[in-house]
């Protein structure tokens, strides 16, 4: 979850450098700085169970699942962190980046949709290797998977608790309902029921 107010414009060096002892995370956009913000229950909830799925799934392969601190190079001057990345490449010379992930999850807010969706996902599509990016909500029961089908993206809606996101690049099936379990979300604006997932 980022703010989407530029801190300050620097270089890509001194960008990377900061980072590793800055108690804060920062992306990095063409120069500028944009700080981090902190994220709610139910974001946490939501990429949670994503990675612990993914991390028993991935424990004794070459590939790696992530959590919000790793940071993704999705061009020279664009680095950003997903809420949960897939990456199989080695760390290389900077164990705080990676550069060919197959598969990026973001947990998407009010706040932050407008920037997920127009500014990240068209970035992340750009990336050589990336086999899928999954946006999901954390306000309503929408998972939105984009899925690299030979040379071109095809997209995915999922809004029921008994559908399945299917993780093809990792092998990984989750029901909605798995996602979203123990989210509590916001009260209907019409019933005045809250909606619950178990």
């Amino acid at each position: 979850m980022s703010l989407r107010k530029p801190i300050d414009r620097i270089s890509v060096d001194d960008y990377l450098e900061g980072e590793k002892e800055s108690p804060i995370r920062h992306e990095f956009v063409d120069g500028h700085v944009f700080g981090m913000a902190g994220a709610s229950d139910r974001h946490n909830l939501i990429a949670g169970t994503v990675y612990a799925r993914l991390l028993d799934l991935l424990s004794a392969g070459p590939c790696r699942a992530f959590i919000s601190d790793m940071k993704v190079r999705v061009q020279p001057s664009i680095y950003y962190y997903p809420d949960v990345v897939v990456a199989c490449d080695p760390p290389g010379a900077d164990p705080y980046t990676r550069t060919q992930p197959i598969l990026v999850v973001e947990v998407t807010s009010p706040s932050t949709q407008r920037v997920d969706r127009f500014e990240k996902l068209p970035a992340y599509k750009r990336i050589a290797g990336l086999a899928e990016c999954v946006l999901i909500s954390q306000v309503q029961m929408i998972v939105e998977v984009h899925r690299l089908v030979g040379d071109e993206w095809q997209s995915e809606l999922l809004t029921q608790p008994e559908e399945q996101l299917r993780l093809e690049s990792v092998g990984l099936v989750l029901t909605l309902s798995e996602i979203y379990r123990n989210v509590e979300f916001d009260e209907d604006p019409v019933s005045g029921i809250p909606h619950q997932q178990q």
